[in-house]
C-alpha cells in the first residue's frame, strides 16, 4: 500500500514554495522605508510616521474582486485581477482622507500553480505601487477539492492613516456644494454577474472577437482593472476641504453615493455632464436593460466622486487634470432627504 502524503493528497508544499520564490520580487518592490524586512516573523511589520500628525486614526478596508475572477479564467489572465483587488480596498479608505500604508493578500486555489499565483502577486504588487502602500503580507491556500481545478478566489486588506481632524465623513456636506466625478477605467470589479448573462450566456459573444464600437475585443474591454484613484484625490485633499468621496461600486450611483449625505440634502446628477465609455451602452443595448437599472448596477464611467464647495470647484478641476485625471462638474448637492436624483436639464 502505498504510503500517505500531503501531496498525494492535493495539496504540493514544493510547488508553494516555488511560488513564494517567483513573487518574492514582486513583493519586494512595494517595500519602502515603513516595512521591517529584516525582522522575520508571522506577521508583517510596519512602523508609523506620525510626524505632523495630531490624533492618528487608522482606517481599514477589505475586498475581493467577486465574479470578475470568472472573465480571468475564462480569458487565462491572471496579472490585472490582482489590481482590482487592492483598488476595491485602498479606494474605499480613501473616501475616509486616509492614506493607505500596506497591504494584506489572501489567496485561495484548489491547485496550486506557481506562475498563476506569480501572475496574480504581480498585479497586487503593482496595484500597491500605484497605491503608494508596501504589500507586507499575505496567504496563499491551496485547497484541493474546495475549487474547481484553474480556478482561484483573492482578497485583501488594507490599513491606511488619517490624523483625527482630517477624517471626511460626509456630514459637512450641504445644499449649494458641486459633485466632481473622476471618470472609471471600465467595469471596474462590478456587474459581471449580470455581464456574463448578457454576453456570454448561450454563447452569444466570444470573448476573442475585436469589436469595432470597442476599438478592442470583448475579453479586453471587461479585462480592464479598476482605477485606483489615491494619488490624485491626495494631490486634491493637500489643499481643498474636501467634504465628502464617494467609491462608485456594486450597487452604483444609487447605493453609494447616498453613504456620505446627511439626510436633508439629494445629489442631482446631471446624466449628461460626463462621456459614458461604449462598453456600458452595448451591455444596456444587448442586454435591453433600463436606464435606472444600469446606474444601479455599475460605475457608468464615474469611478469616484467629490462633494466639494462651489468656489473650490475650479481649482479641484485643475488639480486633478495635473495629476492625469479628466474630471467632470457632473452635479450639485441641493435640499432633499437623502435621495440620488438622475435628471437632464
Amino acid at each position: 500500500m502505498e504510503n500517505m502524503t500531503y501531496k498525494n493528497a492535493g495539496v504540493d508544499v514544493e510547488e508553494g514554495q516555488r511560488a513564494v520564490q517567483l513573487m518574492k520580487n514582486h513583493v519586494k518592490s512595494t517595500f519602502n522605508k515603513n516595512v521591517l524586512e529584516d525582522i522575520g516573523g508571522f506577521g508583517g511589520l510596519f512602523a508609523l510616521d506620525l510626524k505632523d500628525i495630531k490624533e492618528p486614526i487608522l482606517v481599514s478596508g477589505t475586498d475581493g474582486v467577486g465574479t470578475k475572477l470568472k472573465l480571468a479564467f475564462l480569458l487565462d489572465q491572471h496579472d490585472t485581477i490582482g489590481q482590482d483587488c487592492v483598488a476595491m480596498c485602498v479606494n474605499d479608505i480613501l473616501c475616509q482622507g486616509a492614506k493607505p500604508l500596506f497591504f494584506l493578500d489572501y489567496i485561495a486555489t484548489g491547485r496550486l500553480k506557481a506562475e498563476k499565483v506569480a501572475d496574480i502577486v504581480k498585479g497586487i504588487a503593482e496595484g500597491c505601487k500605484m497605491a503608494g502602500c508596501a504589500l507586507i503580507g499575505g496567504e496563499t491556500a491551496e485547497m484541493p477539492g474546495f475549487y474547481q481545478d484553474g480556478e482561484y478566489d483573492v482578497a485583501g486588506f488594507s490599513v491606511g492613516l488619517v490624523d483625527k481632524s482630517k477624517v471626511i465623513t460626509g456630514k459637512e456636506i450641504q445644499a449649494g456644494d458641486v459633485i466632481i466625478g473622476i471618470p472609471s477605467s471600465g467595469l471596474h470589479s462590478n456587474g459581471f454577474s449580470l455581464v456574463r448573462k448578457v454576453f456570454l450566456e448561450g454563447d452569444k459573444f466570444s470573448l476573442n472577437a475585436p469589436i469595432e464600437e470597442l476599438g478592442s475585443t470583448l475579453g479586453e474591454a471587461l479585462i480592464i482593472p479598476t482605477k485606483i484613484y489615491v494619488k490624485a484625490v491626495t494631490e486634491v485633499l493637500k489643499s481643498i476641504e474636501v467634504k465628502g468621496i464617494a467609491h462608485i461600486t456594486g450597487g452604483g450611483f444609487y447605493e453609494n453615493v447616498p453613504r456620505i449625505l446627511p439626510e436633508e440634502v439629494d445629489a442631482h446628477i446631471q446624466l449628461d455632464s460626463w462621456q459614458i465609455p461604449q462598453i456600458f451602452k452595448m451591455i444596456q443595448t444587448v442586454g435591453n436593460i433600463q436606464e435606472e437599472e444600469m446606474y444601479k448596477t455599475f460605475n457608468m464611467g464615474i469611478g469616484m466622486m467629490l462633494v466639494v464647495q462651489e468656489k473650490d470647484v475650479e481649482t479641484t478641476l485643475t488639480i486633478l487634470q495635473e495629476a492625469g485625471e479628466n474630471p467632470y462638474k457632473i452635479g450639485e448637492i441641493r435640499a432633499g432627504n437623502k435621495q440620488v436624483v438622475l435628471c437632464r436639464e
